[in-house]
This record gives structure tokens, sequence and C-alpha cells, in this order.
């Protein structure tokens, strides 16, 4: 079988999701694994430099013609999407016109802000863990933050002007689909049966074994307390990072139909292909 580099962010959910299968895992090929900011693995997959990697669905939704995405390690659930910020309350109408911070232009973030409102026209991106500092320091007006940013806004003053991940179960009833795993159409069935069942078992290792899985998150997540890690990882690893299901396959259609007809993504022709069960 083929060695395979695989990509996961720093953030708590991956390195929990993965600890098992990285550092135990006893696999019939080799993993080289590839840390990055989730940006920096949305381009690298744009650039067919990965072989299996967690990605923005705004962008698994641009790769289905060479990416399949797996039933097992995703970021998909209700109430855990991204958050409109700001130093104080404005109109959506003043929010259009104003200076808008987003965590990358692949990130489903920037999807979901331009489906809310896509007439903002003022979109700064930037990494992001400095998008709280860019609105407090006036840099911009606003930002649209992911990752742990919910759990300490308050605590630099700013407010919150829109819950993304709320307007998105309003309008469609669906739980929002922020992240999942591709992997390259080109892998053996196989192999990938292998990977996502070796996913499976990492999940229910870091479940029981927490302690142990703790210190690798740690190293990765060195700006985190404790507290906010594990608030972290209870939000975003839930029934569906175990499997998408048919409500989470469901929601990741809606998704891309949505992007698709505002031209956000192309439209994919082939449905019954997007997901490796």
């Amino acid at each position: 079988m083929k060695d395979i580099r695989l990509g996961i962010s720093p953030c708590p959910n991956d390195t929990f999701i993965f600890y098992h299968l990285l550092e135990k895992g006893n696999l019939p090929f080799k993993i080289t694994p590839v840390v990055r900011d989730v940006e920096e693995l949305n381009r690298r997959v744009l650039d067919d430099s990965l072989d299996v990697s967690k990605v923005s669905f705004a962008v698994a939704g641009r790769v289905l013609d060479r990416y399949i995405i797996l039933s097992a390690g995703g970021a998909l659930g209700r109430g855990c999407g991204p958050l409109i910020l700001a130093r104080g309350h404005m109109s959506r109408e003043k929010l259009a016109r104003s200076r808008i911070a987003i965590p990358g232009k692949n990130t489903t973030a920037a999807l979901l802000l331009r489906l809310y409102i896509p007439e903002a026209q003022k979109l700064t991106e930037m990494p992001f863990s400095e998008i709280v500092e860019a609105i407090c320091s006036r840099k911009v007006d606003a930002g649209c933050v992911i990752h742990e940013t919910r759990f300490i806004y308050k605590d630099f003053g700013l407010v919150m002007i829109q819950d993304l991940g709320s307007w998105w179960e309003q309008i469609t009833g669906m739980p929002i689909p922020l992240g999942g795993i591709i992997a390259r159409r080109s892998l053996q069935h196989d192999q990938l049966l292998i990977l996502q069942e070796s996913i499976r078992q990492s999940i229910k290792f870091a479940r029981e074994n927490y302690d142990e899985v703790s210190k690798f998150i740690a190293q990765y997540a060195q700006e985190l307390s404790p507290d906010v890690q594990r608030k972290h990882i209870a939000l975003y690893v839930n029934h569906y990072s175990y499997d998408l299901g048919e409500e989470g396959r469901e929601a990741v259609r809606v998704f891309f139909k949505r992007a698709a007809s505002a031209c956000l993504i192309p439209p994919h022709p082939h449905e019954n292909r997007m997901f490796f069960k």
C-alpha cells in the first residue's frame, strides 16, 4: 500500500482524534504527518500536495474530482459555528460596509460569511489567532472567528454580532459542516478502509485515555489552558466525528448545494461518489 502524507491541524480536536493513529497505530503503510493551520492545509490540498488531510468543507467542495470525503474524523455539529465579533453592536447594513477579518479565504468560516452577507467587500485575510487583536486594535471593524475563540472573546470586551452556525441551523435545519477528512480517490479501497477504521479506533482510545493524550494535545496547543482544550474537544469531537451518518452526509450535501448556487464552489455532478463509507 502507498505511504501517505497526512495533514492535520494543531487544534485540540485534531490532535485528540489522531494521537493514537500517529503515535501507536500499527498500519501496513507509513504515515508522514504534516501539522499545519487549517488554511495552510487547505492550500496544500488545492496544490495537490497531500494524500489525506483535514480541510475546510469549503475546500472539500472544490476538489471532489480528486478527493473523497471520509466518514470519520470530521468536525460537524450544532452550536459550534464561526462567530462574527466586533467591539460593539452594529447593524447588518453597517457590517456589510465594514472591514471584516477572515481566517483565510478558503475556510468554511469565510464561505459562511459570504453566504450570510454577500454584499460584504472589505474582507481581510489573517491567521485566526490574530483576529481578536486586530478587532481590539481597530485594524478591522469586525472579525469572523473560529475554534476556541468562542470561549474567550468576552474576556477582550468584544460582542457577538452573529453566530453563523446558529444562522445556518435556522435556515437549513442541519448541523454545520466545518471541516472533514478527505483522501485521494487514487488510494486503494482497502487502504481507505484501514485508515477510516484506524481513525475511529483512535477516537475511542482518546476518549478512554485522555490523560495520556492530553500531553500530545498540549504540545501543539501551548497557548490554550487545559480547560479551554477540553471545552474545544467536547464541542468539536462528537458522534459525527466517529461517523458522519446519513444526517451528516446530508448536511454536507446541503452545504455544497448552497455554496454552488452562490457560485462559491463548483457544482459536483456525482453526489453518490462524494463519500467513502
